[in-house]
């Protein structure tokens, strides 16, 4: 029954109800002014009966009813005198008539009964009933009058809903008051929400635009968290933004600012996010939670009803990392835009890369061992002694120890060798000072208490070492330069003459001269001043050897090796670019103009390092690695095998990224467009079709032969 059927069933039993108290009212009213009436014909009836001669009282049936018709009209008379309603002239008159009927054919009963009394009982005196007889009225006569029933509608009860429904709600147990704290505990229905709701976000911003720098460095700051903490990507992401769409917009934006700065003025392309990236994730997420709310299989009922659980073969997947799952994705969405034929199968090995990931099985434990650190060598530091308080024990806080042996503080330089320079050990004391102030005053006030080494507890050294020892391996399974002996893979890059500690490839595409090369050491070094002698043999070996093949082509060589950033821990290699002679002649002149104006102006180390003179001087084939520490980040440029210039970098952040200073001078040089200078290509899986060519020429001047020969 709908609302409007119940309206309409209400109101029609309130004019129901309304009509009938109108007509007890009028009824009421004609039986007080026809009293006189029903006392007429009472008389009449008294007269009729005194008139029978066999006959000097009623009969005892015709006074029991007469008695109970009497309690009966007084009843009724009662019950009727508390309503108070009008009727009109007609429905008076109506029932009027029907009142009289019923009062003839009532007076005609009782004569009637008494004829056949007269006949029946004999002629004595009557006897009065007793008290305790009484007439047994018909089951319809004692029933109700359909007047006196009120008809009440309830509503019907609402079916009480179950726990089991109840659970299967979306908001169930998700409800918080409005004073809670915790308000992360909604986070996973709002996220189900969030995939749920699929309307594009309009975005009040374009690519480029005055903001676009300041969205590519929290962006970048985003990656540079992610990589130094261990964490991914996503998790970092969505701590900064709050949501992950904000996050694959700044990603569309760099890889549109990408785009435009690669394809020059000319490239048309979007202005705004369009959110295919955010598309992409969700249609990634959805098959994950389709399966997170499916029924476990592990279960199943044998024949005989006992239930035995089977346990799901283990598969063992290769899973990728975080930038290497996001190529993989950019692959897909390029193929699918593009409409090319392999985009199924993209989308196929993306998918299986994707819910392989859930079966990566990685190690709990980190075994670490001494030369992982230094810190945790030699058991209990003497340097520190532990805070006695109770918050000191319970977290384990170490203290400076002012009462040292001048072997504790060698035995401390030995450890710390190679770690934070004074400026991080201040910066680090500063921060532990919640009512710094730079003032001058403040620090001579405070000079003892800032003058204290910061020492970190054994629980924070070691979490220190295994995030460093993890984010080492990170970079070692991603270096497309290093040989990976655990799983058998060679590097990506192509191996064009391999010795034993030293290999020889080809640079990535596009690159700035035809018969460019690349010496890499097979080890993974930081840079090239940490190799051995044997490996520094090889190095030179190689350099004579291209020396002489670029002679023969008729040009001459340019060796250089970019270690600005160590922090990174790239893969240390010696790039090989072939120049005419008469650029080869002035190349000195246009590295020493750009090493002067590349950094600032007031440094602390020389700004040019002429390593070239120095061997010329007396320092041989050692010049280069005498006069620069391989702890410091440095350029240098080799225009003979001895030496050339050097710059240390004192500011990361001012030198161009990647290999972008040596490539800016050498295209310069060259004369060639921006597209090929500020493109810095990767080395892919797969046969290089320069290798073959390459090799032929190579051939005569491959001193690895000797090796293999013999």
């Amino acid at each position: 029954m709908t609302l409007e059927d119940f309206e309409r069933e209400l109101a029609e039993n309130n004019r129901k109800e309304k009509e009938r108290d109108e007509r007890e009212h009028e009824r009421s009213r004609r039986r007080h002014r026809h009293r006189s009436d029903r006392d007429r014909d009472r008389d009449e009836d008294s007269k009729h009966r005194s008139h029978r001669h066999h006959h000097r009282h009623r009969s005892p049936h015709d006074r029991h009813g007469r008695r109970e018709e009497d309690e009966d009209e007084s009843e009724r008379r009662r019950h009727k005198r508390s309503r108070h309603s009008t009727s009109n002239g007609e429905e008076r008159e109506h029932q009027h008539k029907r009142r009289h009927r019923d009062r003839d054919r009532d007076r005609h009963r009782s004569r009637s009964a008494d004829r056949d009394n007269t006949k029946e009982e004999p002629q004595e005196p009557a006897v009065e009933p007793e008290t305790g007889a009484k007439l047994q009225r018909d089951s319809w006569m004692e029933g109700p009058s359909a007047q006196d029933i009120d008809y009440i509608h309830r509503p019907k009860e609402k079916p009480q809903e179950t726990p089991a429904a109840r659970m299967l709600q979306v908001d169930f147990g998700q409800k918080l008051h409005e004073k809670e704290l915790n308000r992360h505990l909604l986070d996973v229905a709002e996220d189900a929400d969030t995939t749920r709701k699929s309307d594009p976000v309009e975005v009040d911003y374009t690519f480029g635009d005055e903001g676009s720098q300041w969205r590519m460095t929290k962006l970048k700051a985003v990656y540079r968290q992610a990589n130094e903490s261990g964490k991914r990507v996503d998790e970092v992401a969505l701590e900064r933004y709050g949501d992950l769409r904000f996050f694959d917009n700044a990603r569309e934006e760099e890889i549109e600012l990408d785009r435009r700065e690669r394809y020059g003025k000319d490239y048309l392309g979007k202005e705004k996010p369009s959110g295919e990236l955010f598309k992409a994730r969700k249609l990634d997420m959805e098959p994950t939670r389709r399966n997170d709310n499916a029924i476990p299989t592990s279960y199943r009922h044998s024949a005989q009803g006992k239930t035995v659980k089977t346990e799901p073969a283990p598969r063992e997947t290769t899973a990728l990392d975080a930038s290497a799952l996001n190529k993989l994705k950019a692959q897909m969405m390029k193929a699918k835009l593009r409409g090319a034929s392999d985009a199924a199968e993209l989308e196929a090995r993306y998918n299986a890369v994707v819910s392989g990931a859930a079966n990566r099985k990685e190690a709990d434990v980190v075994v670490l061992g001494v030369m992982d650190n230094r810190m945790l060598a030699g058991g209990n530091r003497a340097e520190v002694c532990a805070v006695e308080t109770k918050r000191g024990r319970e977290r384990g806080q170490v203290e400076e120890n002012e009462d040292m042996t001048i072997e504790d503080m060698v035995r401390e330089e030995r450890r710390n060798r190679g770690g934070a320079g004074e400026g991080q050990r201040f910066a680090e004391r500063i921060a532990k000072d919640a009512k710094f102030d730079n003032d001058l005053d403040y620090m001579d006030e405070n000079a003892s208490k800032l003058a204290k080494r910061v020492h970190k507890s054994e629980i924070n050294l070691k979490n220190a070492s295994i995030s460093e020892f993890q984010k080492m391996n990170r970079i070692l399974d991603n270096c497309p330069l290093c040989h990976h002996e655990d799983t058998g893979k060679p590097p990506l890059a192509p191996v064009v003459s391999l010795a034993t500690r030293v290999y020889l490839t080809l640079p990535t595409e596009p690159e700035l001269n035809e018969g460019s090369t690349c010496i890499v050491p097979i080890q993974h070094r930081t840079n090239l001043l940490e190799c051995d002698d044997d490996e520094w043999e090889e190095i030179r070996n190689f350099m004579k050897c291209l020396t002489m093949l670029y002679h023969d082509q008729g040009r001459d060589v340019i060796f250089y090796e970019n270690a600005a950033r160590p922090g990174q821990k790239r893969h240390a290699a010696m790039e090989v670019v072939p120049l005419p002679y008469s650029l080869g002649e002035t190349a000195p002149a246009f590295f020493r103009e750009a090493i002067i104006s590349a950094d600032e102006e007031w440094t602390q180390h020389k700004k040019v390092i002429d390593t070239l003179a120095k061997a010329r001087q007396g320092g041989g084939k050692l010049a280069f690695r005498n006069t620069l520490a391989k702890e410091m980040p440095y350029f240098h440029v080799w225009f003979e095998l001895d030496g050339g210039l050097g710059h240390v970098v004192e500011d990361p952040n001012r030198w161009p990224k990647g290999d972008l200073f040596a490539r800016e001078i050498i295209g310069g040089m060259l004369d060639l467009g921006p597209e090929v200078i500020k493109r810095q290509g990767r080395w892919r899986s797969g046969t290089d079709r320069r290798v073959d060519g390459f090799k032929k020429r190579w051939k005569k001047f491959d001193w690895t032969r000797v090796l293999t020969e013999e």
